[in-house]
């Protein structure tokens, strides 16, 4: 018989209204064993069943839940749910690159799976999916019969589930960088050694809207470029874009997906962006349009305080260099930077920069990144499209 876990009095709400995690401080006692990894059945503290999901006593996180009614766990179990997380994106109209399942969202917690072409790329972010990672690749293999499929569990997440960090080919081939479409523009997505998966994903509906943004512009600076998405989605409407980054490695990719594209109007800069900005300020260069897009400055809520300070300096120092009439494009992908949170921030920068500004376009992730309205966790990206008046 395996675990049988018992809440405390009133801790079962969150998850009752679909949250899946069970913390190990919202439990009363453990009943029974088994392997750790292993299936865990929840139960309210008056003894009505939850669910099951995945035990891991290394983590604050104890149980992902993922199976509310009498469903068995096992491969039929993630051929359904893989299928039915495909088949929700292919009818939005993604084909060739999309996020396959996200995770929580798509009633798998801690499982990423990235379409790229004709490579499929996963994460495995519990012990849970861990243990059970070859029979899900099976399951794919079953499902898409991909060119290959690569594993990128080379995140610090991992070790709060007491996990190394790991990456490596599960199957099949997989070149270092896949050749992928995207608003129409080809991209060497980065497999093996790129940011996430090999490419931001989430973005892609952002990447098309900025255009809008970048209409006739003469010039555009792009920082944090990473391998240029943005940046080529500009220059298909503006007359020059500077792509900045700290990374050589991103810049290279930077200057491929141009040179594939036939892009002749994309130049690459590195360096830190804080210093950029300041020195870009003190040569009076400006540009019709300025894009923001960083990693995320705080991936806990105690660095919230300091990741706000860096976000309203940088954003006021990117508002100093927007020509009148122009625009500023940021964002942010930390969800402890919450949406209110974030608005404010860029209302101090305003002030701080001297400069009127509007609001004309707020966006989230793409729909294949889709967000829980149970958990908040899930709704992650801020994108703003200001006037610099």
């Amino acid at each position: 018989m395996g675990y049988e876990i018992y809440l405390k009095k009133n801790e079962e709400k969150r998850i009752v209204a679909g949250h899946s995690w069970v913390y190990a401080n919202e439990v009363a006692r453990i009943e029974n064993k088994d392997k750790n990894g292993s299936l865990a059945t929840v139960f309210a503290a008056d003894g009505r069943y939850i669910g099951k999901g995945y035990i891991n006593h290394a983590s604050k996180i104890l149980v992902r839940i993922f199976i509310r009614n009498d469903e068995q766990d096992g491969r039929e179990l993630y051929l359904k749910r893989i299928k039915a997380a495909d088949d929700y994106r292919r009818k939005l109209g993604y084909d060739n690159c999309y996020r396959m399942v996200f995770a929580e969202a798509d009633d798998l917690p801690a499982l990423i799976i990235d379409r790229y072409n004709d490579v499929l790329v996963m994460q495995c972010l519990s012990l849970g999916i861990e243990l059970r990672k070859n029979m899900i690749a099976s399951c794919l293999n079953e499902l898409f019969s991909p060119k290959g499929i690569y594993e990128r569990s080379d995140v610090s997440v991992r070790k709060k589930e007491g996990l190394s960090e790991t990456k490596g080919l599960i199957s099949g081939e997989v070149a270092d960088r896949v050749e992928i479409c995207e608003n129409g523009i080809k991209m060497l997505a980065d497999i093996k050694n790129g940011q996430k998966t090999g490419y931001f994903l989430d973005q892609k509906e952002n990447r098309f809207a900025v255009r809008r943004y970048c209409k006739g512009a003469g010039e555009v600076l792009d920082c944090f470029c990473n391998s240029g998405g943005f940046s080529l989605n500009a220059a298909t409407v503006a007359k020059h874009v500077t792509a900045c980054d700290i990374s050589a490695l991103a810049l290279k990719n930077v200057e491929d997906n141009a040179a594939l594209n036939g892009f002749e109007n994309i130049d690459t800069l590195c360096g830190d962006v804080f210093d950029v900005l300041r020195g870009f300020r003190q040569q009076k260069k400006t540009f019709d349009t300025v894009i923001l897009d960083p990693p995320a400055f705080c991936k806990s809520a105690d660095q919230v305080k300091d990741a706000y300070r860096g976000y309203r300096d940088i954003n006021s120092a990117a508002m100093k260099i927007v020509n009148s009439g122009g625009f500023l494009i940021t964002c942010s992908c930390s969800h402890y930077m919450t949406m209110p949170l974030f608005e404010k921030m860029l209302i101090e920068a305003a002030r701080q920069s001297g400069r009127t500004v509007r609001s004309v376009e707020i966006k989230s992730q793409a729909p294949d990144h889709p967000a829980l309205l149970c958990a908040e966790e899930t709704q992650y990206l801020k994108f703003f499209a200001l006037h610099i008046i």
